[in-house]
């Protein structure tokens, strides 16, 4: 599953991130105080303004969104998680008492009462400790109506809030039915079954199953499964579920039916229905083993002609899994359902995925560069659940990265493959490090605050309360790393035969992460016993390097210690030891050249890159035959989830961001000389001195703008400026303030002293002629749109809106027009800029998407975000906004696009001194909870993290957090707050 942080537009227009026999078919079926900036030089950068794949992929400049991306329970413990204080632990996991073999369900959706028979085959597990004279069913807001075992109505049913205790249980295996119904029509949460747009969906991963029948709701019962759908045909002519179609027709009364059957045991929260009016694109391929596939994309009538690219994404997405990892579609039939009712951004369900729009719908119209290449990596996600979730899932939920670290990484390699196409050499690495810098981008700007943090938890998690506010960047980004570092340990061929045997023992199973690193290391005759603790301890590793050259002998010694820093208590309370850490070097000499690299006691040079396993707190590594004295590159390609501290020059930084051959690094010399400047600003801009910025960071930039070897993708990326939260977050005291002003100042520095090149830059970027989604177009796009949004900053920025005005009327894709209307919004926020030109173009643009939901959210999003005019604040607008005709809090996408765009994706508008972005906060967050929890949730993190901030401000977040805790109700806001709190 995918899982959605807010949309982010922040402070000038960036580029968006996130067959044969084709048919389309309708068919039937921060303040004044100073801040004080850590010591420790991260090589970490880049923290965003966002809460918690969507994981949506996002980026300094608006329009780059983060994916996200990128989204529990026990049997014997699910009575007890009602009350806000129930914590459940893994410590505490049984196995079920009860084993359910098949299921067969028949449901007769009406909207306000749908009728759900479920029969079961159980038996008892001879597995499991203790008493099993009853059988605990979990269901909630259900009705009851009757239960029948082996044919013969049964008595000995207790029903209550968490579901059913049925007693007097046969010994042997048995027979249950049982009927109940639910009211999709009131489900707001969006969690089992509900109505949207008129047409039933599910979503049921981690606990929306009990919300549709009485059942042992948790990943660890597995079974087959049947499902019978009735239903008046010309309300419902579409009637889909899991696996293969085995029967349809007509029934009386104008009613129809279809019956499904999965053939593969699955548990329950991988159960989908989808009922409705509904049209599909089509087409049948042959898998690698000759059999033949049926694939359908379904969506509302008026949005077919814009699945063609999701249709192609699943297709790419199949083929790169015969081909890297030997697995076949093993369905007859796989289907993909978009709603724009949707928590998360997709579901695996088995053979039917449900997705969310803004994850299927793509026109070169409505979609941005972002949302083609997010369409691409989030179906091929999806389908790569098939394996690594669905025909191997997890024990229990505190295991959920084993399903979803490893499917991000899958999809993480799938979209750097799709990226390179079949570029060779240089050109393919390029792309390759684009993608990978893209993704540390997310990591970094999302999961490294998150460790920071009261929530921060293990990949692997200890306990919980709402296991829905558990689907975090830790548990799917850190854990993709996680599983990335395998690959770097043992090469692609030995993480491929690790994959195999993991498959070979556990298919058909539910397990655990263990299981997984036994696999990876048996496969490859390791002991990584060390490395469970990246699944058990929390908080982000830290390795500070120093370095010794001996000239005399020609040795060059580094000397790497690991350790934590400043973790917060909730991750303090997981570190019991060192990792094994795969740290990746090479050295530079003075010609900018790579040098061969031989370790002490080796006899030849292995190559200009080596992984250094560290797996004590401290050691040392010397180099031999170093014949002058290098400039180490560390930690190329970011080959762990980790925080460098070594002290580079500035010097230094630019010499590593002009020669080094690791792309990875080259970007990140430029972004902690960019990241030094911005804070030594910020400290100055708090204490009221003047401004001014070091020539060197000009002239880095400058050299970034006239190298064309570089792909444009990538002067892109290395032209950004770290965003100001994360700027913020490497302060002591955060200063959102302060931080805004240097931001501010470096970004128009940047614009007046390299304005001819950005103009050139603007001209030689252009994309004349048809819209093409490619890597080479989107990238020449984005560094186009970032060249308009600097020169949008000048004093005078006529010139600027010109250009922004000439691109608004003539583009003819959304990644152009969007960014346009972002760099003019930017120039209304100028001093002497006519702000009618902005509202004239925000206006013209509702006019013409108004009939598109999901270029309206990014209408919403564009002016949450903006920087605002002396004369009205951001949140005034946002409020007037909340009025607006086609704003609606009871859709995700619609509260995420405007309320969570201003308070994660707006720092400086959202930590006004006067505590109002606070207020608004707080409002929205109680709203939302009285509606959707999860989302609410997701809103809540937004001050985790309060303590780090002034003492102003502080005050303010811990007002608005006491109000929230005061007044929610769900459990899932409640373990936000609780825990932020009490930090």
């Amino acid at each position: 599953m995918v899982f959605l942080t807010s949309e982010i537009f922040i402070s000038y227009g960036q580029r968006e991130r996130p067959a044969h026999m084709r048919t389309l078919v309708q068919r039937s079926a921060c303040s004044g105080q100073a801040p004080t900036v850590r010591r420790s030089r991260a090589a970490g950068v880049l923290y965003n303004d966002s809460t918690c794949r969507a994981r949506i992929r996002a980026s300094i400049h608006a329009h780059r969104e983060m994916r996200p991306c990128r989204p529990i329970h026990f049997e014997d413990l699910a009575m007890s998680t009602t009350t806000a204080s129930a914590v459940i632990r893994r410590q505490d996991y049984t196995p079920p008492a009860f084993l359910i073999d098949s299921v067969a369900l028949e449901f007769d959706p009406v909207p306000a009462r749908t009728v759900v028979k479920n029969t079961m085959k159980l038996r008892r597990n001879p597995d499991a400790p203790g008493d099993s004279s009853r059988l605990e069913l979990m269901g909630e807001q259900l009705e009851f109506v009757s239960a029948v075992i082996d044919g013969v109505a049964h008595a000995d049913v207790r029903v209550h809030e968490n579901g059913l205790s049925i007693g007097n249980i046969p010994s042997d295996a048995f027979e249950l039915s049982i009927e109940s119904t639910c009211n999709p029509a009131e489900n707001t949460t969006l969690s089992g079954l509900y109505v949207s747009s008129g047409n039933f969906f599910t979503q049921c991963e981690a606990e929306g199953f009990r919300r549709i029948t009485y059942f042992l709701d948790r990943p660890d019962v597995m079974a087959t499964y049947t499902v019978t759908l009735r239903a008046e045909k010309a309300a419902y002519p579409v009637l889909l579920s899991n696996g293969n179609l085995i029967a349809e027709g007509d029934l009386p009364d104008g009613r129809h039916f279809a019956k499904w059957e999965d053939p593969f045991k699955k548990p329950s929260y991988l159960f989908a229905l989808v009922a409705g009016k509904l049209v599909c694109i089509e087409e049948r391929i042959k898998s690698a083993s000759g059999k033949e596939k049926l694939l359908q994309v379904w969506v509302e009538p008026h949005d077919l002609e814009k699945t063609r690219h999701a249709m192609d994404s699943l297709i790419h997405s199949i083929r790169w899994d015969e081909k890297r990892f030997g697995l076949e579609l093993d369905l007859d039939r796989f289907m993909i359902v978009a709603v724009s009712d949707f928590n998360m951004g997709a579901m695996e369900n088995k053979g039917l995925n449900i997705f969310n729009t803004k994850y299927v719908l793509a026109s070169p119209e409505t979609a941005t560069d972002t949302d083609f290449s997010n369409i691409e990596a989030v179906v091929g996600h999806e389908y790569f659940h098939n394996w690594t979730g669905n025909r191997v899932t997890c024990r229990d939920w505190f295991q959920l990265s084993l399903k979803e670290g490893l499917t991000v990484f899958r999809d993480q390699e799938f979209s750097a493959d799709m990226a390179a196409g079949d570029a060779e050499g240089a050109a393919s690495a390029a792309a390759r490090a684009t993608k990978r810098i893209e993704d540390v981008r997310v990591l970094r700007q999302m999961q490294f605050a998150e460790d920071a943090g009261p929530m921060a938890h293990p990949v692997c998690p200890e306990s919980y309360v709402e296991i829905n506010n558990f689907y975090t960047m830790t548990v799917y980004e850190k854990g993709s790393e996680v599983v990335r570092m395998y690959q770097t340990l043992f090469g692609r061929d030995g993480f491929r035969r690790g994959m195999d045997l993991y498959f070979q023992r556990h298919d058909g199973q539910a397990v655990t992460c263990d299981d997984f690193r036994h696999a990876l290391a048996d496969a490859n005759h390791r002991d990584l016993a060390q490395f469970e603790r990246w699944y058990s301890q929390a908080g982000t590793p830290r390795v500070s390097v120093r370095a010794n050259y001996d000239a005399a002998n020609k040795r060059y010694t580094l000397t790497l210690t690991q350790g934590y820093g400043e973790a917060s208590e909730a991750a303090r309370e997981t570190q019991k030891g060192p990792l094994l850490i795969p740290f990746s070097v090479g050295l530079i000499g003075k010609n900018g050249a790579d040098l061969p690299l031989r370790l002490e006691g080796e006899k030849e040079p292995d190559g200009t890159t080596r992984v250094l396993e560290l797996a004590e707190r401290e050691q040392s590594f010397t180099f031999v035959g170093v014949n002058e004295a290098p400039l180490p590159s560390l930690l190329r390609n970011f080959s762990a989830p980790v925080i460098v501290e070594y002290d580079y020059t500035n010097e230094e930084l630019a010499f590593l961001l002009a020669h080094d051959s690791d792309p990875f690094n080259r970007w990140e010399a430029g972004q902690r000389f960019a990241t030094r400047e911005l804070l030594s600003l910020a400290g100055r801009a708090a204490k009221g001195e003047a401004l001014s910025i070091d020539d060197q960071v000009i002239a880095a930039f400058a050299r970034v703008l006239d190298d064309t070897t570089l792909t444009p993708a990538f002067r892109e990326l290395a032209l950004m400026l770290p965003s100001e939260s994360y700027l913020a977050e490497q302060m002591t005291v955060s200063d959102p303030a302060a931080v805004h002003a240097a931001r501010v100042f470096m970004s128009l520095r940047l614009a007046s002293q390299l304005r001819d090149k950005w103009l050139a830059t603007y001209e030689a970027n252009r994309t004349p002629g048809e819209y093409r989604p490619t890597p080479e177009d989107a990238g020449k796009r984005g560094l186009k749109n970032l060249a308009l949004a600097y020169l949008s900053q000048l004093d005078d920025p006529s010139e600027a809106v010109k250009l922004a005005q000439a691109q608004y009327d003539a583009a003819n894709n959304m990644t152009d027009r969007s960014a346009a209307l972002a760099a003019l919004l930017l120039a209304s926020a100028t001093k002497d800029a006519d702000p009618t030109v902005a509202d004239a173009a925000l206006a013209d643009f509702y006019r013409r998407v108004e009939n598109e939901a999901l270029v309206i959210d990014k209408w919403f999003a564009l002016q949450a975000t903006q920087r605002g005019r002396p004369d009205r604040k951001v949140i005034e607008i946002v409020r007037q906004l909340m009025q607006h005709q086609a704003f609606n809090l009871k859709n995700p996408n619609r509260a995420r696009s405007l309320i969570f765009s201003f308070c994660s994706g707006n720092p400086a508008q959202f930590h006004a001194l006067d505590g109002s972005g606070y207020a608004f906060w707080a409002e929205q967050v109680i709203a939302l909870d009285a509606l959707n929890p999860q989302v609410a949730a997701r809103l809540a993190r937004g001050l985790e993290l309060w303590r780090r901030f002034t003492p102003q401000l502080r005050e303010k977040m811990h007002a608005a957090l006491s109000e929230v805790a005061s007044k929610a109700k769900s459990r899932d806001v409640r373990e936000v707050v609780d825990k932020a709190l009490a930090a």
